[in-house]
């Protein structure tokens, strides 16, 4: 037994490297080509009756030579099978479409038949509606009502059946639509305001549109059988409907034969004969049987004899049959019709049905027949494709494993034809490739010991041999040449690697780095035997571990990974901001990764976000307090520190805590307060830092930070939190302004109500008081002259007028200036007072709480109110105004609105912002909204104290 030829480490060199031309290696032309084989990776099996090509030029290859004889058999036979195939589909795909259509044909006339049992339920719920109409009473009543349950019914089961359809006519819409028209014309006859004739009118509109309906369903017509009897049932409905109005039309008719109306014609008849004439043009022998008997029983009989009666001028209206009669005769003769409808609904269902099986069956034996005869063709073909190929393929099989360096295999085919001369040329061409095999494997033995000085004896081959082994010594040269710029480019790479200031890295699936540049040590602070020692998550931060892990799973699995960001510890024990970008091997078990320290850049963005908070909230104008909380917040965010606090200087030089955040400021804190009072720089006392906060070139505060654990906090925090002060000093400084300024206000508000309630208890008590005092004594002056002089009487009684009219001027003047009956009863009693007293109608809506507001709220509220319907009275001309006062979520409002002419602006006028200024004064808001000529709108908003469960 031969040992097979192994290549070895050549195989798997030689596709990488190839010989550069050169004076030093072999050209193009000199190394022989590499063509390849049915298997990926082998060489193909060299073709004796190929022509050598010309250097430079491509050997063209025609399109049939490429295919195998099995293929070319198979190609002969697939052109007629083709043809057959084709056919065959293209008759299945007809036959399909014909049974689609079927299909949908049976679908849509079992919808028509859930339609026509909709319109037969109308039509009996209108002969009902029509007798309760023309004679109520409870047994007609009732059968309205059972009418309506049948027909409500009916409509359900159509609407259910038209949830699957997809056709073209809408039916669920046209169901709906009629559903409401149906209920609306029940409204309607509920009211009573509809005649007999106008109620039978509006049925008569939905039972035209459900006919319609039907007969569109039933128009598909698949076959010639299934439209003539879909024709007979759409002719003897709209018949049926025609008798149906003829007996709604003369029931009122005969309810009231004296009535002063038109005597009914005949059109009824005319178009029922008309209707029934078509039917019997289509509907089957047994249709027309019956048909001919239904109307030549007695309630038939009757009918025609009412309708030659009728349409006799010289019959006399005693001859008119009775309304009971004529209802009686004419349902029997309509239920005789449906009966007749019924059966002519289950001929045209079971010629549906009948047509659907006959195009299935037809469907199925063509493409078993087409079927058939496409399996004969194909066994036929199998059957000559083998009897050709079986010892092509063998002998194909023996020069594959030769050329795939397998020595042992024999091949066994030995005939006298073309095949069998082949495989004797094989069998020779096995002495010479067995050599050629030694050799190869003492090259792939001097690759493996790095003896790359090794070249093959050329002169032991001649021809191709002697090419092939030459090629193989160039490339054997080449790849020297190749190995030292291979050791010139990773000493390249290294100092790239080594220079960069990013942080380049190669590391393990195992947790583990492999290799660090000194961007890491100089980042992280960790030598780099700490580094390559320790898995790298002990060094990520605790909080961003469970993450990590997560991303190398990722990794793991061979997604790449783009900007995921993580923090690392450092030595000293700070953390900074890492952004990884890294793409994994997972043959080789190595993730290649490169990092960017972004830890400055999500500071300043930090930074920038609590900035934007704060200065929001300063021009949201929020109570200080608010702001002062919220900035020791963000410094304590900012920081990463444990509590944080604004603080603010007195006069005497002691610190108030305006605003905390996270925890209660401690002792410590206050101590770096108090350097930082002293030195005006920042400080840092123990665990906290503080820095000073400096507006108008004078030091208002301090912001004062304090770690979480007993660990100082890092180095440079002091500096940083003066950055961060320096920044926020505007805002505090404004927040700070803006709060005395409200307490400025308040308190001028506060003092001007007090000077009022003053000048009007002076009045009262001096000069009122002095007042009825002088009248006191005018009165008994003039009762103790017993003969007053007719002039001294007048002149008195004058004086007397005087005095009443400026003591009356003068109790107006007190009450305006500060009501007494604001202070006894509240806000509420107050505004009704002024709306009693108001030249235009006030209507009040008043949601107040039981107990009193404060005394500066009540104020406001009276006196924006008073200037309101002053104003409306005035100037706008209004005919009415609203008052609407109520209290949520402890706020005040109180909205003022008038129809008057608009167009009230702050900017003109002292009166509304005198009303701005006093109600800003007490931290409330005042919004007016006065569009020209569409009234006035002004709404008041205070703030009340908080009250405690």
């Amino acid at each position: 037994m031969r040992r097979p030829l192994s290549p070895g480490p050549l195989r798997r060199v030689l596709p990488e490297l190839r010989p550069e031309p050169g004076p030093a290696t072999p050209t193009a032309s000199t190394a022989l080509p590499e063509p390849r084989g049915p298997r990926s990776g082998h060489p193909a099996p060299h073709d004796p009756r190929e022509r050598p090509s010309r250097p430079g030029t491509a050997l063209r290859v025609p399109f049939l030579a490429r295919l195998r004889v099995g293929r070319k058999l198979m190609l002969l036979v697939l052109l007629p099978v083709t043809g057959l195939l084709a056919f065959t589909v293209f008759g299945a795909v007809t036959q399909w479409r014909e049974a689609q259509t079927m299909r949908d044909f049976r679908t849509a006339t079992q919808l028509s038949f859930r339609t026509t049992a909709l319109t037969d339920a109308i039509a009996r719920e209108r002969i009902a509606a029509v007798q309760a109409r023309l004679r109520p009473g409870p047994a007609t009543l009732k059968e309205r009502s059972g009418a309506e349950h049948a027909t409500d019914h009916a409509l359900d089961a159509a609407l259910l059946g038209a949830a699957g359809w997809t056709g073209p006519p809408d039916v669920l819409g046209r169901l709906d639509a009629r559903n409401r028209q149906l209920h609306a014309l029940r409204l309607q006859l509920g009211t009573g305001s509809l005649t007999a004739t106008q109620l039978a009118a509006q049925y008569d509109t939905i039972e035209d549109d459900l006919l319609e309906l039907a007969a569109t369903l039933e128009s598909g017509r698949p076959t010639r059988t299934s439209g003539q009897a879909a024709d007979a049932h759409i002719a003897l409905l709209n018949a049926i409907e025609a008798a149906e109005r003829e007996r709604t039309e003369l029931a009122v008719l005969f309810d009231t034969p004296d009535a002063p109306h038109a005597t009914a014609t005949d059109r009824w008849s005319a178009l029922e004969k008309a209707l029934l004439d078509d039917f019997g043009q289509t509907a089957s022998a047994g249709l027309k049987g019956r048909l001919y008997v239904a109307l030549l029983q007695h309630p038939g009989l009757v009918v025609r004899t009412t309708r030659e009666t009728l349409a006799d001028p010289h019959a006399k209206k005693n001859s008119w049959p009775t309304y009971a009669g004529w209802l009686t005769s004419s349902t029997g003769r309509i239920d005789a019709l449906r009966g007749i409808q019924h059966r002519a609904a289950a001929e045209l269902g079971r010629d549906a049905v009948s047509d659907l099986d006959t195009a299935r069956a037809r469907e199925a034996r063509d493409l078993s027949v087409s079927l058939a005869v496409l399996a004969a063709v194909t066994v036929l073909a199998l059957t000559l494709r083998l009897s050709i190929t079986r010892p092509l393929s063998e002998v194909s099989a023996g020069a594959r494993a030769l050329s795939e360096g397998d020595l042992s295999y024999d091949i066994r085919y030995a005939g006298r034809d073309e095949l069998g001369a082949v495989a004797d040329t094989f069998r020779e061409l096995r002495v010479t490739t067995e050599r050629l095999a030694g050799e190869i494997n003492t090259m792939n033995t001097a690759i493996d010991d790095n003896r790359l000085g090794h070249r093959a004896d050329v002169a032991a081959f001649e021809g191709t041999w002697a090419q092939l082994l030459g090629g193989m010594n160039g490339t054997m040269a080449s790849f020297a040449a190749a190995q030292g710029r291979r050791d010139k480019a990773e000493q390249e790479l290294a100092s790239i690697f080594h220079l960069s200031l990013d942080l380049l890295c190669i590391a393990g699936l195992d947790g583990r780095f492999k290799r660090v540049n000194p961007a890491f040590e100089r980042t992280l602070g960790h030598s780099a035997d700490a580094l390559l020692g320790r898995p790298w998550l002990d060094f990520v931060h605790p909080e961003d571990r469970a993450r990590t892990r997560a991303v190398l799973g990722r990794l793991a699995s061979g997604v790449a990974l783009a900007e995921f960001e993580n923090r690392f510890q450092r030595a000293d024990g700070t953390e900074r901001w890492l952004q990884w970008s890294a793409r994994p091997v997972t043959g080789d078990g190595l993730i290649y990764a490169a990092a960017r320290d972004v830890t400055e850049s999500r500071r300043a963005a930090r930074e920038q976000t609590a900035l934007r908070r704060v200065a929001t909230l300063v021009a949201r104008g929020v109570p200080p307090h608010e702001v002062f909380a919220e900035v020791a917040d963000q410094v304590g965010k900012v920081l990463s520190s444990g509590s944080a606090a604004v603080l603010r200087y007195g006069a005497d030089g002691a610190a108030t805590v305006l605003g905390a955040a996270h925890s209660p400021v401690a002792e410590a804190d206050t101590a770096a307060a108090a350097e930082v009072a002293r030195t005006g720089r920042p400080a840092r006392v123990g665990r906290s830092v503080a820095a000073p906060i400096v507006v108008d070139d004078r030091l208002w505060g301090a912001v004062v930070a304090a770690a979480a654990g007993p660990e100082p906090l890092p180095p440079g925090t002091e500096s940083r939190l003066a950055d961060f002060t320096e920044l926020v000093a505007t805002a505090l400084a404004n927040a700070d302004s803006r709060d005395q300024l409200t307490a400025s206000r308040a308190r001028v508000v506060a003092a001007g109500d007090a000077s009022r309630r003053r000048i009007e208890r002076d009045l009262h008590d001096g000069v009122q008081q002095r007042l009825v005092s002088l009248q006191l004594d005018l009165r008994t002056a003039q009762s103790m002259l017993d003969e007053q002089p007719e002039e001294l009487a007048e002149q008195l009684d004058h004086i007397a007028k005087g005095l009443d009219d400026a003591f009356a001027d003068l109790l107006h003047i007190a009450r305006g200036i500060h009501p007494a009956i604001l202070s006894k009863g509240g806000l509420g009693p107050a505004l009704r007072a002024l709306a009693r007293r108001s030249a235009v109608p006030v209507e009040l809506d008043l949601r107040l709480p039981a107990g009193r507001l404060p005394e500066r709220i009540e104020v406001a509220v009276y006196y924006v109110t008073s200037e309101c319907l002053t104003n409306a009275a005035k100037h706008a001309r209004a005919s009415c105004v609203e008052v609407s006062a109520r209290v949520e979520h402890d706020v005040l409002e109180v909205t003022i609105a008038d129809d008057g002419v608009g167009g009230a602006d702050l900017g003109h006028g002292s009166g509304l912002i005198g009303l701005v200024d006093r109600v800003e004064a007490i931290g409330g808001r005042l919004r007016v909204t006065s569009p020209p000529g569409e009234g006035t709108t002004l709404v008041v908003r205070l703030p009340l104290p908080r009250t405690e469960e």
